[in-house]
């Protein structure tokens, strides 16, 4: 196969540019995330525009966005050519919408602690932290109120903040 290294680049060159390394492109790339062509001596080359979905994938670590989450909004862009700027649109809107899911939750989670730590009475009627019988055990494992939103075992969700 010829290859334009003009619109390609080696492995290398991409780890050295996006501060990624080797094995992690290997992963990347065995996951789907990033695709390579192979070269006349069957090396791999990226082409140039995959610099950006690596860049995408360091950010998306660094806000702790699953790479589940990357490798579903990846599947909405074009592999055979560059993302246009529609595209780029279509994914920046889809992860703000997700980051909005998560600031709400997190200001919701720092709201409950502060109320309830710094209330400090730790009432056997309205504290959040009361699980009598064991009750919660029920609904799963880890802190399940939390992870459901619920203020108390049977309740909706409560929103103590307007």
């Amino acid at each position: 196969m010829r290859v334009d290294p003009e619109d390609h680049l080696a492995i290398s060159e991409v780890a050295r540019r996006t501060g990624v390394s080797l094995s992690a492109l290997h992963f990347y790339e065995r996951k789907g995330l990033i695709f390579s062509v192979r070269d006349s001596g069957n090396r791999r080359l990226y082409p140039r525009h995959m610099l950006r979905r690596v860049s995408l994938i360091v950010v998306a670590k660094r806000l702790n966005i699953p790479l589940s989450d990357v490798a579903a909004v990846f599947t909405t862009l074009p592999t055979d050519r560059p993302p246009a700027h529609e595209d780029w649109q279509r994914v920046s809107l889809i992860w703000k919408r997700q980051l909005e899911e998560r600031r709400r939750a997190i200001e919701d989670l720092e709201h409950e602690l502060t109320g309830c730590i710094g209330c400090g009475c730790l009432s056997m009627k309205a504290c959040l932290l009361l699980n009598p019988d064991d009750t919660l055990g029920r609904q799963g494992p880890g802190p399940v109120r939390l992870q459901n939103g619920a203020a108390r075992p049977g309740e909706g969700r409560r929103s103590t903040r307007r």
